[in-house]
């Protein structure tokens, strides 16, 4: 029965601690310019949908192409600012 339990607490802690959980401060145009995205890689999404995104999810994961290669770039709204990875396709 204790392992039971114990499984159940586990698995409930794995799953909150996956969820992304938005910023505890809304993230500006600004900071999200600052990252250098919009100068490097072609992206369809403008900044106020992807800043609405960052700012209700925490995070946000755009297509988008650089020198006509088409990646992911996946941004993350962190304590100590935005956290950005390109990911291949």
């Amino acid at each position: 029965m204790k392992k039971r339990l114990l499984v159940a607490i586990c698995f409930t802690l794995i799953s909150v601690a996956g969820c992304s959980l938005p910023p505890e401060r809304p993230v500006t145009k600004d900071e999200l310019y600052g990252t250098g995205i919009y100068n490097y890689y072609t992206i369809k999404e403008s900044p106020e949908s992807v800043l609405a995104a960052i700012n209700r999810e925490g995070e946000v994961i755009l297509d988008a192409k650089y020198r006509d290669r088409p990646i992911f770039i996946k941004i993350l709204a962190l304590s100590s600012g935005l956290q950005v990875h390109v990911i291949e396709k």
